[in-house]
């Protein structure tokens, strides 16, 4: 059971350093939506109209009740209506707690003259956040959470803008717009000093950059900010051959280095793995500081 309590502390030290509430993804530039939902629907390459895929993610699988993550998402173009959808559905697992969730967004593309395409959209999301009390009764005893229900469903919303050409790619997005109560606690704190959702701001782009006709370059980055926390930059550099495969290199500020590589099979089908190199918090536990994605991605070609 300490194992769980050491866990608890270790993960909020990082939650707070890293400025995340949420989860997060090593492949954040290739699911679109998962950061704003302005991106549904939205693809740099035109032979393109939709996407569907998803991704694992298992974090400091060195240390029992370590992070474990399951996303599925996908994102479909309407043109003659000028709008996209998609949405995700996920499963966020750390020691004694877990969120399941569901994103639905709904975009509108304003086409520009240039080619363009400029594009607002909207998000809503059910979250239902659980705690496992018989994990934490033998350390807890009758600490003021216990006393309270171990699930709670939770509504929230978001917004965001993007503009995406051939060759780059901008967006900014906000989401937990309502920044509703947890909940847990049965005591009488304040509104500021009790658990809840704390709004996520993101800005994010991209670059394709054709080197010779048969090697892409494409730098991207993601920022994070979260009120009362330091602000979260991840960025990299992947490199795509004949888009047949790629490989790439990218750091998530103060926390890890990430190495990627895939393979995308007709156009169609994309296989990647991603190995994280923790350097805080916890990497100086044996087999504990790394961490594991896979991604399955299947684009729908015109």
């Amino acid at each position: 059971m300490k194992k769980y309590i050491l866990l608890v502390f270790i993960l909020s030290t990082a939650y707070i350093t890293n400025a995340q509430q949420l989860q997060n993804s090593s492949f954040y530039d290739m699911q679109g939506i998962i950061n704003n939902p302005s991106m549904a629907g939205v693809f740099q390459k035109p032979e393109v109209k939709g996407t569907a895929g998803a991704t694992y993610r298992s974090q400091w699988s060195g240390i029992s009740g370590s992070p474990e993550t399951i996303t599925v998402f996908g994102s479909f173009a309407l043109p003659k209506q000028k709008i996209g959808i998609g949405g995700y559905v996920y499963n966020d697992k750390t020691g004694p707690t877990s969120r399941t969730g569901i994103q639905l967004a709904l975009a509108k593309h304003i086409l520009m003259n240039n080619g363009a395409n400029f594009s607002l959209g909207i998000e809503t999301k059910l979250q239902q956040y659980s705690i496992n009390k018989s994990k934490l009764s033998e350390s807890l005893a009758s600490d003021p959470v216990l006393g309270a229900s171990d699930n709670r469903m939770k509504f929230d919303a978001g917004f965001g803008i993007s503009y995406t050409t051939e060759k780059f790619q901008l967006g900014a997005s906000v989401t937990q717009l309502v920044q509703s109560k947890l909940d847990f606690y049965s005591g009488n704190l304040q509104r500021s000093e009790v658990a809840r959702l704390y709004r996520h701001y993101y800005a994010h782009g991209s670059y394709n950059w054709d080197v010779d006709g048969a090697t892409t370059i494409t730098p991207n980055f993601l920022v994070t900010y979260l009120p009362n926390a330091p602000t979260e930059f991840q960025g990299g550099v992947r490199v795509e051959h004949n888009q047949a495969f790629f490989w790439g290199l990218a750091l998530r500020a103060r926390q890890s280095w990430m190495l990627t590589a895939g393979l995308h099979i007709h156009k169609k089908l994309t296989i990647g793995y991603t190995y994280d190199v923790y350097k805080t918090p916890i990497s100086l536990f044996d087999n504990g500081s790394n961490a594991h994605e896979v991604l399955l991605k299947y684009n729908f070609l015109k």
